[in-house]
């Protein structure tokens, strides 16, 4: 039994700019603990993933995102 290929979303969506005030999407990407879920788990490509990464790096300074959750 093969396993199902995952599908960027942002791909799927047409989604080329990724928002870092857009919390509700990015919030999905991270851990509990406040960590950047790798491409391999969420299924993003590596060009959103990059893109993706950038964003949650932005929110995080400008106080949007935590750092980490203790």
């Amino acid at each position: 039994m093969a396993k199902k290929q995952k599908v960027c979303k942002f791909c799927q969506d047409k989604i080329d700019e990724i928002d870092y005030k857009d919390i509700g999407r990015i919030r999905r990407y991270i851990t509990p603990r406040g960590k950047i879920i790798s491409a391999k788990q969420t299924g993003t490509c590596s060009k959103h993933q990059r893109v993706l990464a950038k964003a949650i790096k932005r929110a995080r300074f400008v106080g949007l995102l935590p750092f980490v959750k203790i």
